[in-house]
């Protein structure tokens, strides 16, 4: 390879990887650390939400490949710097300090997306996604009538707190769950899709079979590697039908 080639070839992985950056921010007081990812300005937004265990690799591995689709993707914390738990009791008291807090959960949420338009993504292109409990936040956000194009959860929390529901949600849902799933049930499943009909809300809701919970996983057990590819390619689908949307707005 001559020098020339290589010296362009080094330029281009720079610009590709220049805007990949781990981020802190401050929320009423607190240090929040999230991980942004994008190629170019004004990209449409992917807000990312994790699981019970924090911000991790695997968030920023589904953050990469968005970005490498011409995304900008802000992967939210929603525990604080430094705290990934991992043992099982952390979580749970991280995951329920937030379901039972909601006004709080929305604040990270909000707070989240605000610091990726001031990095430069598109806030008026927006579509919230979470895998597991961050499935169930991205549910909240649907709730909560923040202005988004779309809300996307894979294999996450699908109950509805006792006095909240989707009188006030206009936000097109996609839920990508297993049909397997021993930890979310299928009548939860139907219970949702009840709710969502009842209010008009455009859902689109499936269910893969043979898929367990958390079936997006890479290298645990229940990785179901067929259903990863098939909800990873509709969540693509919907992310390229939100982007043609809003395009179609302004010709």
């Amino acid at each position: 390879m001559s020098l020339k080639i290589a010296v362009i070839l080094g330029l281009t992985c720079f610009s590709l990887t220049a805007a990949a950056e781990n981020i802190d921010y401050p929320i009423a007081g607190e240090t929040y650390e999230g991980f942004y990812l994008s190629h170019s300005e004004n990209s449409p937004l992917v807000l990312l939400l994790h699981d019970w265990d924090g911000l991790t690799d695997y968030e920023i591995k589904r953050a990469n490949m968005l970005a490498d689709e011409g995304y900008a993707v802000f992967a939210a914390d929603l525990f604080g710097k430094g705290v990934r738990p991992t043992e099982d009791k952390d979580k749970k008291q991280h995951t329920g300090e937030l379901y039972q807090d909601r006004q709080k959960m929305r604040q990270l949420m909000n707070a989240a997306l605000s610091k990726a338009e001031e990095l430069g993504a598109d806030r008026q292109q927006t579509v919230v996604i979470g895998y597991c409990f961050g499935g169930a936040a991205a549910l909240e956000m649907a709730r909560s009538r923040e202005d988004l194009q779309g809300v996307v959860s894979f294999h996450g929390g699908l109950k509805t707190l006792p006095g909240q529901d989707y009188a006030n949600s206009s936000t097109e849902i996609l839920i990508l769950h297993g049909a397997a799933d021993k930890a979310i049930s299928m009548q939860e499943f139907a219970e949702l899709s009840n709710q969502l009909e009842a209010f008009n809300v455009p859902n689109e809701m499936i269910a893969y079979g043979g898929a367990d919970h958390a079936f997006t996983v890479f290298g645990i057990d229940r990785y179901h590697a067929e259903a990863d590819e098939k909800s990873w390619q509709r969540l693509l689908q919907f992310l390229d039908e939100k982007r043609s949307e809003k395009t179609s707005m302004y010709r």
